[in-house]
């Protein structure tokens, strides 16, 4: 008897590897090979006459050339993928779909408002995802009865706005984006418009005031919440566990009588005298949590301001699990930090799309891109061992296959929830070691992904058209600045630790891999050769000491190649993701300025901490938008406002360089020597270039976000004093 074979199985995902793979290893060996000349040369000129100018130089080179070897790691074999969500219930049926756990981790409600966190939280509620499987967990670091309320309101409004989405289809979630769109005007429409108007005033007036009063307090079910939380001990910095369950799938439903996601609000026990380890900590704490109460084999990490712009997301992750895709051990599949709100110039490189797109591409061609801290759905199981090597928890309760058989409100589960949620709960277990997001960084993302890759674990990088997730981005420099100083701080301690990449890495994971964790490792070491470039050059200049081969020198050309075939290739990489030329001028201006402000602030940091020195603890970015500052940075002007000293060897950098160029024009016309100082007069213009906005905020501007008399000063000085020093090394 003839059999029919069965139909094909539709695709859910493809994977095509980049065409430029082929051009980027012919140009690597090129460019390989022009430094190798460079070095030739460097090392026959300190051989002849060895002085500070030329050893300071040769390690510029030494160190800019190990930093973009390290960089073609990521160029060796980029791969593009495209997911299929809506093949995957011809394969699944909905009911058949895997539960998600997904953490939202806040710490300051007056740095990161309420209402933003609100709507993120809602955004993932309304996924097109089958309620009862998804499960919103807040972790609240700040401990505040103001984030818990805003919560509590999200959680009434949530019952109107998870129908309306899905009766009308909607593709924006997120309350606040889609009110900024133009949305199809109806009677509901602006209905659920009036309402979310009236949670988001309440909420804000909330925080403006600093406390909830009797008037927002609308039933005695939430009074009793409330003073609930108001009969705990938060004195002197300390706050004991606090665990709400605001919504239950098992018993809420929305206005039609569908199910509720589960909502859990989750502050963990914190004291003085406790390390916290700050938001692995806190993402710890959740992993337990929710073991304890639902134990999904899915963990979606998400940050407060990092809200869902794609309802299909949980549906295209699906599409990637390990039995499904190419990579049995997938254990975690990244999608990219995009933002929304950038000006058209995005002034502050806010987009970081070397290491949010360009890179990733690169590593997913390898084992995977690297864990950025938000928009990544892992499987529960990487969290405890290695995909061969299982490490077991504590308790079972704890472990990836346990079964959660007690409603989450049980007095059983709530009583063991809040038990390891307790500050001491680690003690002498293999939390933030062996089990969990990983202690010992400022960048747990960066650290947690390390060591997953590191234990056999694959990840899968997941780009699509539409961004899944949208978040806010600074809008002054010095926030700017302050988040590279801490990833710098962070990338330090585990390029000098015990798991360094340079040498665990590389073995763990293999070359091409470890190599790219370890550009990202010794990612500050670039402001030394930055720094020496910024400053030595421009000072020879002023003296009239030529310090680089002559124009018709063929080191001359040597120089040019490298300079324009790096900058090229640069330039390539930023367009080929959507970028345009104006915001890739943006990108490399601002990694300058990261590498001679923030990356020297954050290796200066990370070396006095090791010394065992002070330094400053952990600050959370400040989410808070000021109307005068939005309106500078949609007009593209910088904003400085504050003395930071992160502003210093800039203005200095600035200064010296808009004084050596045009004095250094003179010199040249005035003795015909062109050709031996035209490569400092290029760097010192291309500094004055750079320098445009800090030339503004000196002498032009008189707005509050001008550049402080006091900075402008003190880098005066200090330039006097560095020309001073000048005098007595550069005769050398």
């Amino acid at each position: 008897m003839k059999t029919t074979a069965p139909p094909p199985t539709p695709p859910l995902h493809s994977v095509i590897p980049s065409q430029r793979r082929h051009f980027n290893r012919l140009f690597a060996g090129v460019y390989a090979a022009a430094l190798l000349f460079l070095f030739y040369h460097h090392i026959l000129s300190l051989l002849h006459s060895a002085t500070i100018t030329s050893l300071l130089l040769f390690i510029s080179d030494v160190i800019l050339a190990y930093m973009w070897s390290t960089c073609q790691a990521f160029r060796m074999n980029p791969v593009h993928r495209q997911s299929f969500p809506e093949n995957l219930q011809k394969i699944l049926d909905p009911r058949d779909f895997p539960a998600m756990d997904i953490f939202i981790c806040t710490a300051d409600p007056y740095k990161e408002p309420p209402i933003d966190v609100v709507n993120t939280a809602l955004s993932v509620m309304a996924y097109d995802y089958p309620a009862e499987k998804l499960s919103v967990y807040v972790s609240d670091d700040g401990g505040s009865e103001l984030t818990m309320f805003a919560f509590m309101e999200a959680a009434k409004f949530g019952k109107l706005w998870l129908p309306f989405c899905r009766e009308n289809n909607i593709a924006d979630r997120c309350p606040d984006a889609y009110f900024s769109t133009n949305y199809a005007l109806s009677a509901k429409t602006l209905e659920i418009k009036m309402m979310y108007e009236s949670m988001k005033i309440k909420i804000e007036n909330i925080i403006e005031r600093g406390k909830i009063s009797d008037e927002y307090i609308s039933s005695e079910e939430e009074r009793k919440v409330l003073n609930q939380y108001w009969s705990k001990d938060f004195s002197h910095q300390n706050h004991p566990t606090v665990i709400q369950v605001l919504l239950n799938t098992k018993k809420d439903v929305d206005s039609t009588g569908g199910p509720m996601p589960n909502l859990i609000y989750v502050s963990r026990e914190k004291r003085k005298t406790a390390p916290h380890h700050f938001k692995a900590g806190a993402l710890n704490a959740l992993l337990r949590v929710s073991a304890t109460m639902t134990n999904s084999p899915i963990v979606l990490t998400l940050d407060c301001d990092m809200y869902s712009n794609d309802p299909l997301t949980a549906q295209r992750v699906l599409c990637y699990l390990p039995n499904r895709s190419n990579r049995p051990n997938c254990g975690y599949i990244q999608f990219p930090q995009c933002y929304h709100g950038l000006n058209e110039a995005d002034i502050y490189a806010s987009e970081h799309k070397r290491v949010f797109r360009v890179n990733p591409l690169g590593m997913d061609g390898l084992n995977g891109p690297n864990y950025v801290g938000t928009g990544c759905f892992f499987l529960r199981r990487v969290f405890f061992g290695g995909p061969s090597l299982y490490v077991r928890p504590e308790i079972l309760e704890l472990g990836p296959d346990h079964v959660v058989d007690k409603p989450i409100e049980d007095q059983e589960v709530l009583g063991l929830a809040h038990r390891v949620a307790r500050c001491n709960y680690e003690d002498l277990t293999d939390w933030g070691s062996k089990m969990g997001f990983r202690y010992g960084s400022l960048v747990e993302d960066y650290y947690t992904g390390y060591h997953l890759i590191c234990e056999g674990w694959q990840a899968i990088f997941c780009d699509p058209i539409r961004p899944a997730f949208l978040g806010g981005v600074p809008i002054s420099l010095n926030d700017a600045l302050g988040q590279i100083k801490r990833w710098s701080v962070g990338l330090l301690e585990v390029g000098f630790s015990k798991y360094s990449p340079m040498t665990f890495g590389i073995r763990a994971m293999g070359p091409l891999m470890g190599l790219c964790y370890v550009h990202y490792a010794f990612w500050a070491i670039l402001s030394i050769p930055i720094t020496i470039y910024a400053f030595v050059p421009s000072l020879a200049l002023l003296r009239g000491i030529p310090i680089f081969p002559k124009v018709y020198d063929p080191l001359f050309l040597v120089y040019t190649f490298l300079f324009l075939g790096a900058y090229g290739e640069d330039c390539l990489d930023f367009i080929s993701t959507q970028g345009t030329f104006q915001r890739w001028w943006s990108d490399q201006r601002m990694w300058l300025m990261w590498s001679l402000s923030a990356s020297l602030f954050g290796s200066i940091e990370y070396t006095t901490k090791r010394l065992g020195m002070a330094t400053h603890g952990f600050n959370v970015t400040s989410k808070v938008v000021d109307d005068e500052q939005s309106k500078r940075y949609d007009q593209g002007i910088f904003e400085f406002g504050v003395p930071s000293p992160l502003f210093v060897p800039l203005a200095m950098a600035a200064i010296l360089n808009l004084i050596a160029f045009f004095s250094g024009f003179v010199y040249v016309m005035k003795e015909r020597c062109i050709d031996s100082l035209f490569m400092q007069m290029f760097i010192a213009g291309f500094g004055v270039m750079n320098g445009l906005p800090f030339y503004e905020a000196m002498v032009l501007r008189r707005d509050k976000g001008r550049l402080p008399t006091k900075t402008t000063i003190t880098s005066t000085l200090l330039l006097g004093v560095l020309y001073g020093i000048s005098y007595f090394v550069l005769r050398n």
